[in-house]
């Protein structure tokens, strides 16, 4: 009995490996002949806090189902995040539907400027430094679904491409030979 209990705990201790938060549950309805059937639709973002995150939303007969179709679809819909010093590389923006998402980098200390879903994906991603500018639409899905697809986005500073000096070497010879044939 003693090995089913510790069996448990190590599978509680799994399932925690995300941290997982509850960003809007909504009740929605569609008419019917007979009136108005109710349902729910949560929104759920998680993240490890080193990286990773995930937006899933879901609809249930009830709150709990909601949440918990909701978590399922965001841990499949991981993207992960390149951050440097508690913060991105450089700022990117992205747009989903009519919102439309600026996040850029901070210097360590300011903390995350953000509002609402923006800082709390940045929150479960590990983002600890950011500036961030909601332009559009402040639906709260689209927001971030928009949010995430820019951090997904961001490239770290090594996959950066820089030009080699032979490229810029080569440029202007092309242009003389396209002036030559003129």
């Amino acid at each position: 009995m003693a090995n089913d209990a510790r069996s448990n705990r190590s599978s509680i201790k799994e399932e925690k490996q995300y941290d997982e938060r509850v960003v809007a549950v909504d009740r929605v309805a569609r008419v019917v002949k007979g009136g108005r059937r109710f349902r729910f639709r949560a929104l759920v973002v998680l993240g490890d806090g080193k990286g990773k995150v995930g937006v899933g939303t879901a609809k249930g007969a009830d709150v709990t189902a909601a949440v918990s179709k909701a978590t399922d679809v965001a841990k499949k819909s991981i993207v992960t995040v390149a951050i440097e010093n508690d913060t991105i590389a450089h700022e990117q923006q992205a747009r989903v539907g009519g919102s439309n998402i600026l996040i850029k980098p901070a210097a360590p200390g300011t903390g995350l400027i953000a509002g609402g879903v923006v800082r709390v994906v940045l929150e479960v991603a590990g983002i600890k430094n950011a500036l961030s500018k909601s332009l559009g639409s402040n639906n709260k899905i689209n927001t971030s679904y928009a949010t995430v697809s820019a951090l997904s986005q961001v490239k770290s500073r090594k996959d950066w491409h820089l030009k080699s000096k032979t490229n810029e070497k080569a440029t202007p010879k092309v242009k003389k030979v396209t002036e030559a044939k003129k």
